[in-house]
């Protein structure tokens, strides 16, 4: 899909995937990822709720990655990349975090989700349809329904934190399809940089408006700053951030922690002495500072694994990467 610019915010390299222009096989599946046999799924088989067109960026997708060996129950992880609402940076927040939680013997859903000139709740629908749908098609994956996490990247980490804290145990309105019968909450979640408050001295703006549009109800926005949406049902989860983060600062991911300590969810924040935005799993493109100060975030992706495997969302043996 076309990548947008975002004001003060880095420019999302151009997402990975073959056009949605390509005939269907079956429903859902769409195409292949670019370069390599990952089937491209559709979420919805006509067109996605609220879609105001029919080209690549009005169908939300997941591209599914499986790991070499497919164990028993294996768990899923739903990988949805930043790009502050208005496009998506999917090689570096998403092909990396594929390419390591595939190493650990983790499913991997790649989220293409809708954004800007598309706003709330459009986002949120695309990610409670790719938990649900993971869950409905578990069997077929080769998946446990009961391991399905949510990962998000910057404003993708608002998502995550947005469907942590706004999820429902399955529709049963009229006219919902057996896929809309599963719960949308996700098993657990990992936040790496995320933009969480909306209402905050520390908020994103660009992501804010990208969102809910320029002049945003108070309410909604209010609503949607998750840090104060927390509750006891809220999902375990993990937080990466660093303290040299100037564009999404790390009070985002503070002020979450604590509202999930207070609600008693087992949670896990790290942040780092030095490291960009945009860091992902320590991709050395993004470096401004020196390798020196950028060597120990390489650590993060490890801590990650150690929590997964702590909180029995990956085997206690597993080796990892």
């Amino acid at each position: 899909m076309p990548m947008i610019s975002t004001s003060s915010f880095r420019a999302a390299r151009p997402a990975k995937l073959l056009s949605l222009a390509v005939a269907f096989f079956g429903t859902t599946t769409l195409a292949v990822a670019q370069g390599t046999s990952a089937p491209v799924v559709r979420l919805w088989s006509g067109d996605a709720p609220g879609a105001t067109g029919k080209g690549p960026e009005d169908i939300p997708t997941l591209t599914v990655y499986l790991p070499k060996t497919v164990t028993p129950k294996m768990p899923a992880i739903v990988v949805a990349p930043g790009g502050g609402y208005g496009g998506l940076a999917t090689d570096y927040e998403g092909v990396e975090a594929q390419e390591f939680l595939n190493g650990l013997g983790v499913a991997v859903f790649m989220l293409q989700y809708r954004v800007a000139p598309y706003h709330h709740p459009v986002e949120l629908g695309d990610a409670q349809r790719a938990v649900r749908t993971v869950r409905a098609r578990a069997k077929e994956w080769g998946i446990d329904p009961a391991r399905v996490g949510f990962m998000g990247f910057s404003a993708g980490g608002h998502l995550a934190s947005t469907i942590s804290t706004h999820f429902d145990s399955g529709l049963t309105k009229a006219g919902a399809d057996a896929i809309d019968h599963m719960s949308s909450r996700p098993d657990f979640a990992i936040l790496v940089y995320p933009v969480v408050s909306l209402v905050s001295p520390w908020t994103h703006q660009g992501s804010k408006r990208h969102l809910l549009g320029d002049n945003p109800d108070s309410a909604l926005a209010r609503s949607l700053s998750n840090e104060l949406m927390v509750t006891s049902s809220t999902p375990p989860t993990f937080l990466f951030h660093t303290s040299g983060d100037n564009e999404v600062p790390p009070e985002n991911s503070v002020y979450y922690y604590l509202a999930l300590r207070k609600a008693g969810v087992k949670a896990e924040l790290h942040i780092f002495q030095n490291g960009n935005h945009g860091s992902a799993l320590s991709n050395p493109n993004l470096r401004v500072t020196t390798p020196e100060q950028d060597e120990p975030l390489k650590a993060w992706p490890g801590l990650l694994a150690n929590w997964l495997r702590v909180n029995g969302w990956l085997p206690l043996a597993q080796t990892g990467t």
